[in-house]
């Protein structure tokens, strides 16, 4: 039996995944996106950091800024922006030369969104030169950004006193203005809502006292899907509309009339809820519930027990809520928003009900 073959000769290398590749790059000193700050043992490098910081510090950090102009032009920002910052930390003496290297540090930042780091180095730029166009420009451009729009007007403004021509920062200012009425226009809209918002409650916390409502928000917030509110097709304005409970605690159940006209009368409700002829609901096996033989009954905050008659409206209930003169305040409760009134049959269920309820008030 012939013995297994072995490859002789040349092994193809090992496959490297993309990191490994533009990590290997990263070393080598041709690709390397900036020169290593530590000292080094690596003769090549050596050699090209000495190379990179030789000469005076103004042609160091012109050497860096012309490597970071060659990467911005190829719009790897994040790469050019080393390169400046390393021409800033060289620390040169020629101002004009500082001045660009933080500019152009500043339009990196500025196309990585990093607006407050835009407006650092444009505030060290504009120490040196008051009159730094590109400072004001960029400046403004961050400003815009943070939706700070009189900031950048102001910057605007500040530039084009001394270069009036200046295309790019007249386009600027023309977006910043428009931004700016925008904006007084969204924030008057907004007052004016606020403002009538708190007209509607200050109107409705009157009509409440007017009627004898005494509010009981609900501790976790509204759950109500409805809320009181004045009727739309009064023209004064001032007819209430309110949700109301119907409540028949001898079967646990309840109905919602969403919204109550403070003027229609009760029975009104009720006929539309039991009209005659009309089967019983499902839950009322004993058909107690018809319509002439149910009387309603309203408790108050003091509780009170208010026998609502057949051509009440809500409106003659919340007067007869009121209090006598001299004790303390009472009246009907708003609980979330909801007025609760109980529905019973006339006869020995009532009787029981409002038994069992004085003695719940005893209590």
């Amino acid at each position: 039996m012939a013995a297994a073959s072995t490859s002789v000769g040349p092994q193809p290398a090992p496959k490297k995944n993309l990191e490994e590749v533009m990590a290997a790059f990263d070393s080598t000193p041709l690709f390397m996106k900036s020169m290593p700050a530590d000292d080094t043992e690596d003769t090549t490098l050596a050699a090209l950091q000495s190379l990179v910081h030789d000469g005076t510090p103004d042609e160091v950090a012109l050497n860096f800024k012309e490597q970071g102009n060659e990467y911005f032009q190829g719009k790897r920002y994040r790469e050019a922006m080393g390169f400046y910052t390393q021409g800033v930390d060289a620390k040169p003496a020629d101002t004009v030369l500082l001045e660009a290297l933080l500019c152009n540090r500043a339009a990196c930042n500025l196309e990585l969104k990093n607006y407050g780091s835009v407006l650092r180095d444009c505030s060290t730029a504009l120490t040196i030169n008051a009159r730094s166009s590109k400072a004001l420009y960029r400046s403004a451009s961050a400003l815009m950004a943070l939706d700070r729009t009189e900031e950048a007007l102001d910057c605007c403004d500040r530039c084009l006193a001394f270069d009036a021509d200046n295309k790019g920062v007249l386009q600027l200012r023309e977006r910043a203005t428009k931004a700016k009425a925008e904006k007084e226009k969204r924030e008057k809209e907004k007052a004016e809502r606020l403002r009538k918002e708190q007209e509607a409650q200050r109107l409705m916390a009157i009509a409440f006292r007017e009627r004898n409502l005494i509010v009981l928000p609900k501790a976790d917030g509204s759950s109500n899907p409805y809320e009181p509110h004045f009727d739309p097709d009064d023209p004064t304005g001032s007819t209430l509309v309110l949700p109301v409970f119907f409540l028949y605690p001898q079967h646990a159940t309840s109905d919602v009339i969403s919204e109550f006209v403070e003027d229609v009368p009760f029975a009104a409700h009720l006929e539309g809820m039991f009209p005659p002829q009309a089967p019983a609901p499902d839950w009322d096996k004993r058909g107690e519930y018809i319509n002439g033989q149910m009387v309603v009954y309203a408790m108050t905050h003091r509780k009170r027990l208010l026998k609502v008659g057949k051509k009440m409206t809500l409106r003659d209930v919340c007067r007869a809520s009121k209090g006598k003169e001299g004790e303390k305040r009472d009246g009907l409760e708003l609980k979330d928003g909801c007025l609760t009134f109980v529905v019973l049959p006339k006869g020995e269920v009532e009787t029981k009900w409002i038994d069992d309820y004085k003695k719940t008030r005893e209590v």
